[in-house]
């Protein structure tokens, strides 16, 4: 670990004790219990720049969008994802973006925390309850309504996956306009959804047949991750040549990072792009993706292909793709046979 790193993990510790107990889940008062409140201005509090976190919210705007379907969304977020995430999705507003150096970008990083305080929203969701910015945010917005994701042991004895980072938000959404009212919904949690357009498959699927045969269906691989999610090019070569020697009626392309690396040495046809709509266009024109738990990953379940997301340290039960026949692979429990067997299953599928 760098020394900046362990700096950044101390650092988060610290505020993380420090704003642990701030804000408490906040209701109007002088709100009638039967009588259902139409909120037309929603803040969700996300303040973090990794993409894999930005796609996770989009099934709570989904959410939102068909309980409240004349709301307006802002999103309180870091960097500049934002737009492009939710390119498609006219109930998101605004973004509220907060620097991600505040001590380079001070001014601009004061002029955020006015921004919060100056609109009067509906109500703010807070996504993860242990971000220090994210609480802080609730706390300082101007808002009736607002909840922070306490932790809630009657959403998780009913729901056996909670624990997604996707789906919890959704879960507590619900209990909290149920307590309103509204009565309870269960149909299903939507999907990562990124919603490309007609326009961006069709300009995918020429880069797709420019790069491989189009007389064949293609399986799309990326090999690389970040930190110990990344497998070794000793992990992935193998499972390459088994995929070459099992499916030979299918393209395999990988897709590369931003990096431009490759863990099996750039033996496939490869496809690299910065852009993040293209890249999930790219993917949404193949069959099945496969790859380890990354941002790329969830972007993969965003375009609406089915994936297999490899795990090996991360927790499964809180990253793991779901929607589209999608499922997370232990690696650390499936050996390369029973993998290529379960690659078998979802191409059948």
């Amino acid at each position: 670990m760098s020394f900046k790193t362990s700096i950044n993990a101390v650092r988060r510790k610290i505020t993380r004790s420090l704003t642990k107990n701030i804000g408490t889940t906040k209701f109007n008062q002088n709100t009638n219990s039967n009588s259902k409140t139409d909120f037309k201005n929603v803040l969700i509090c996300r303040p973090n720049h990794r993409l894999g976190n930005l796609l996770l919210i989009t099934p709570l705007v989904q959410e939102i969008n068909n309980t409240f379907p004349d709301c307006k969304i802002d999103i309180f977020i870091k960097g500049g994802l934002g737009p492009i995430v939710f390119k498609n999705y006219p109930s998101v507003e605004n973004f509220i973006v907060l620097p991600r150096k505040p001590f380079k970008d001070f001014i601009n990083y004061v002029k955020v925390w006015f921004k919060i305080k100056q609109k009067k929203y509906d109500l703010v969701i807070n996504i993860d309850k242990g971000s220090s910015s994210g609480r802080l945010s609730t706390q300082f917005a101007n808002a009736d309504f607002k909840f922070f994701g306490e932790l809630n042991e009657e959403i998780v004895k009913n729901h056996p996956d909670y624990k997604h980072m996707a789906k919890y938000p959704i879960y507590e959404l619900r209990h909290y306009l149920n307590q309103l009212g509204f009565q309870n919904l269960q149909q299903e949690i939507p999907t990562i959804n990124i919603k490309l357009s007609d326009k961006e498959l069709l300009d995918a699927k020429e880069i797709l047949d420019q790069i491989v045969p189009n007389d064949k269906k293609t399986i799309a691989i990326f090999t690389f991750a970040t930190g110990a999610k990344c497998y070794s090019p000793e992990w992935w070569n193998p499972v390459y040549e088994k995929l070459v020697a099992t499916f030979p009626d299918y393209n395999i392309v990988e897709v590369l990072p931003v990096e431009n690396v490759s863990q099996i040495g750039f033996k496939a046809p490869s496809f690299y792009s910065k852009d993040v709509r293209e890249i999930a266009a790219f993917i949404a024109n193949t069959e099945v993706f496969i790859g380890a738990d990354s941002g790329i990953m969830h972007l993969a379940c965003a375009s609406q292909t089915p994936v297999l997301g490899l795990f090996s340290v991360t927790v499964p039960e809180k990253y793991e793709p779901y929607g589209n026949n999608s499922i997370a692979i232990d690696t650390n429990k499936t050996d390369l046979d029973s993998m290529i067997a379960i690659v078998k299953k979802q191409l059948k599928q």
